[in-house]
């Protein structure tokens, strides 16, 4: 299982999350950040540092935005690592 970022992230990008993570795994676009499911260890620390509650695990992700487990692959790997 991974982590996913999904909706409530989309114009917050606070990072708080970032710090937490122990491998780095957050990329991120001009909309918000990601997780990489492929280097997300399923620590769950970025849980509770995200302030728009918008991390879940993989099979905690809200039905309305199941969508958003496919796009943090997607756009994993299409942006470039998150700053700190």
């Amino acid at each position: 299982m991974t982590m996913v970022v999904t909706q409530p992230c989309i114009g917050c990008k606070d990072k708080a999350c970032l710090t937490v993570c122990p491998t780095d795994c957050f990329h991120e676009d001009e909309q918000m950040v990601y997780i990489n499911p492929d280097d997300c260890v399923d620590c769950e620390a970025c849980i509770p540092e995200c302030p728009t509650e918008a991390i879940f695990g993989e099979d905690d992700v809200p039905e309305r935005w199941k969508d958003f487990i496919a796009l943090n692959a997607i756009k994993a790997d299409a942006c470039p690592p998150a700053c700190e």
